[in-house]
């Protein structure tokens, strides 16, 4: 008597790799834009806090672009992608969005949006 076999196909086996090669594509093509975004969140609270309320806002951007470049973000400009105001306390509004080639002519679109106030950040 004849017995099945178990076990994965080949075609099994080669459609699991592929997809396993796609998500590793997204997560190699999302990751350096998310973490240069969290580097840039993280500059823009540390600067704020150690800021005086009554900091010129060029001066606070020239600063920015200053600690962007030492920690190695080199494709974002923070005059480009932030906007500050000093009305009662330094204000900064990032927005940007980055577009990755994906596949063939499949784009990623990446956005970012956040607000910063300088007071809600001195008080955590």
């Amino acid at each position: 008597m004849r017995k099945n076999q178990q076990g994965a196909s080949y075609i099994a086996v080669l459609i699991a790799i592929m997809g396993f090669a796609f998500l590793a594509k997204i997560a190699i093509a999302v990751w350096a834009p998310y973490w240069d975004d969290r580097v840039v969140d993280s500059q823009i609270t540390e600067l704020l806090q150690s800021s005086p309320a009554d900091t010129d806002p060029s001066k606070f951007a020239s600063q920015m672009s200053q600690r962007l470049e030492m920690n190695n973000v080199r494709d974002l400009k923070f005059d480009e992608i932030a906007q500050v105001t000093n009305i009662d306390g330094l204000q900064v509004k990032k927005e940007y969005e980055i577009r990755k080639p994906f596949l063939l002519n499949i784009d990623l679109v990446l956005k970012f949006e956040k607000s910063f106030d300088q007071r809600s950040v001195q008080t955590k």
